[in-house]
């Protein structure tokens, strides 16, 4: 028997007020595939009774499962290889040359899903900049998923994940094979750290970021919560720090960001 209307509607509004994610009825085939392993897994008979659930009884372990099926983990080595170039060859020298006296910085991979996009940074840093060898870096990965935070703190991944994106040399300077899988070396694995964050509600520690990549995904989000969004952000980052969004992407709030595009890339500098 398909899931009634009202059970679907509920898990739309239930997904948009747990992680801010806009689903409309058109997608509503997501749910039957995506949460096909969640009820599964605990015996039910099917989304129904996975609704049933959700509306009877508090069980915030059930409930994040619910959400984290429903979340886009689509992420790559060095992804969209035009901002990382960007970042490279303007962005981070001019950081650089204003934190001399600091010898500091700290960027943020937001919505870092398995924690490519921070690793990538990692490594851009090590092989560009080696006169920095000796700073403080901190590069933070956040996501809602609790698994993908799992995944990305160990650092390991599979063969088809490494053939995304990652040179060659890359693979054989910074991963070490273990089985069927390789995983990140320690050194690289300690400028990195992990944390569960809905972007929905930034935490005002999350704060004095030098950079903050957050790409594809601000369209998931209604228009309102994009612009809450982006202005939590402007909090978060240094006077003279850069974000960078999805190439379809734009920080649509005129008050507190202003865009520049460099080659291809558009990339924002706080107001």
């Amino acid at each position: 028997m398909p899931c009634s209307d009202v059970d679907l509607s509920f898990l739309r509004q239930f997904i948009q007020e747990r992680s801010g994610n806009v689903l409309g009825p058109e997608r509503d085939n997501l749910f039957e595939a995506r949460l096909f392993p969640v009820w599964q897994g605990r015996g039910m008979g099917g989304l129904e009774e996975l609704v049933q659930k959700l509306r009877s009884a508090s069980d915030p372990a059930f409930e994040q499962a619910v959400v984290d099926a429903m979340t886009i983990n689509e992420t790559s080595f060095f992804r969209d290889h035009a901002p990382f170039d960007l970042i490279r060859e303007k962005l981070l020298p001019e950081l650089i040359r204003s934190r001399e006296k600091e010898r500091r910085l700290r960027l943020w991979s937001a919505a870092c899903s398995s924690g490519q996009e921070a690793y990538s940074l990692a490594m851009l840093i090590r092989e560009s900049f080696p006169q920095i060898g000796d700073w403080k870096i901190e590069i933070i990965g956040t996501d809602i998923h609790a698994a993908m935070i799992s995944r990305a703190r160990t650092g390991r991944y599979e063969r088809m994940e490494i053939n995304r994106g990652l040179p060659a040399g890359y693979l054989l300077k910074y991963f070490q094979r273990d089985g069927e899988e390789w995983q990140v070396v320690p050194e690289l694995r300690d400028m990195c750290h992990f944390e569960q964050l809905n972007l929905t509600h930034i935490s005002p520690f999350f704060n004095q970021f030098d950079g903050i990549l957050l790409r594809n995904v601000l369209f998931y989000f209604s228009a309102i919560t994009q612009s809450r969004i982006l202005r939590c952000l402007r909090t978060s980052i240094r006077s003279d720090g850069f974000l960078i969004l999805g190439p379809s992407e734009r920080a649509e709030v005129p008050d507190a960001w202003q865009s520049f595009l460099q080659g291809n890339v558009c990339y924002y500098r706080p107001l």
